[in-house]
């Protein structure tokens, strides 16, 4: 197969993690047989300070001619810590979602047995847990109206969605609830919000279309108590943009670490694949930012193209690398010299050599770029 793949490392730890996943995925290319062709672009802070706009037109017209898009990460902490800045970063990741046309957005939550003890939660709270969070991904408050009035002391935000935006993310959640455990559950505000009332209605008239799968509605706040509580009664969780948001966040500490939140956000003609962190920008450069969300991410490029064989044994690579504490800071405290580039390492070692690399680990310790 052939892929011309945008990659849009943007800012902070963003380079380094996607510089890992691309390494992945180029040994993928080499042992499958496919041609994956690469082409940088820039976004977020780093596209501020060359081109004045966190979104160059340039990069928009990449990622349209692109099969698909690598994104990193994006965030300085110099437009964090002023709030009255016009131009963001952040508007670079909200504007590649609407060019594109990204409305669905799907975010896997998996409890890995080798690291139930990294997590904040409970051992028998999160063993198991295996969710999968679909989130309307460019409509809501994240893209209404807003306004401040003359004297800067009222701001207003506008959450609008329409039928169709709820419509299409609906079916997408129940066809992937179809292909699991048959559980959806929407989450939602509808004791107060009128959009979250619409989001009810029209869930309630799709679900007919789908008898096989079991709906449960809930709040917002009740879903985020239930995540912490009990994140096993959950397998496929629909909802809103800024909810969606923030649960899937809040779903780090099931898993033990925002590193390995990986995310595929998907529209009618483009897809785009990244991890959920953000830029950590004061990790940037020191080689301690955790790799394994954007590795995953390209696995879930690569599921998006029907390259099942490649994916699986990305994710393999990843499962080893967790199982003998080839990890960064945030997951390991056996090794201390294990860095973002030597987890890509031995991750594209195991693509190579799946039936060898678990036998001798021990050079990358050494400082060694690959496994022997």
């Amino acid at each position: 197969m052939k892929l011309n793949i945008a990659v849009l490392p943007g800012d902070g730890i963003g380079p380094e993690v996607t510089a890992q996943a691309v390494k992945v995925l180029k040994v993928v290319a080499m042992e499958f047989n496919h041609v994956f062709t690469f082409q940088n672009a820039l976004v977020g802070a780093s596209a501020i300070d060359k081109t004045g706009t966190p979104l160059p037109k340039e990069t928009i017209d990449i990622c349209k001619n692109a099969d698909a898009v690598l994104f990193g990460a994006i965030g300085n902490t110099k437009y964090d810590d002023d709030p009255d800045a016009k131009i963001r970063p952040e508007q670079g990741l909200l504007g590649i979602r609407k060019e594109l046309g990204l409305h669905t957005n799907i975010r896997p939550v998996i409890a890995y047995d080798d690291l139930l003890s990294k997590a904040s939660l409970k051992t028998k709270q999160i063993k198991d847990t295996n969710i999968i969070i679909y989130r309307e991904l460019t409509s809501g408050i994240y893209f209404g109206d807003r306004y401040l009035s003359d004297d800067g002391n009222t701001a207003t935000d506008i959450c609008k969605y329409e039928r169709f935006e709820i419509e299409r993310v609906t079916h997408a959640a129940f066809k992937a609830a179809q292909s699991r455990k048959r559980k959806l559950t929407l989450v939602d505000k509808a004791n107060v919000l009128e959009t979250s009332r619409l989001w009810r209605r029209i869930v309630k008239e799709i679900a007919p279309q789908y008898p096989d799968v079991r709906v449960n509605y809930t709040y917002i706040d009740n879903a985020a108590m239930e995540l912490i509580i009990k994140p096993r009664q959950f397998d496929v969780i629909l909802t809103e943009n800024m909810f969606g948001d923030i649960l899937s966040e809040e779903a780090s500490v099931i898993v033990g670490s925002i590193g390995l939140l990986a995310s595929a956000s998907i529209g009618d003609q483009y897809a785009m694949f990244e991890p959920i962190h953000g830029a950590y920008t004061k990790a940037a450069n020191k080689g301690i930012a955790n790799p394994i969300a954007s590795i995953l991410s390209a696995a879930m490029l690569l599921d998006y193209f029907g390259l099942d064989e490649e994916a699986a044994l990305v994710r393999e690579g990843v499962d080893k690398s967790l199982k003998l504490h080839i990890t960064t800071p945030d997951l390991n405290n056996k090794y201390d010299n294990i860095s973002t580039t030597k987890v890509g390492d031995f991750i594209e070692d195991f693509i190579q050599n799946p039936d060898e690399t678990n036998l001798n680990f021990t050079n990358i310790h050494l400082g060694q770029s690959t496994i022997i």
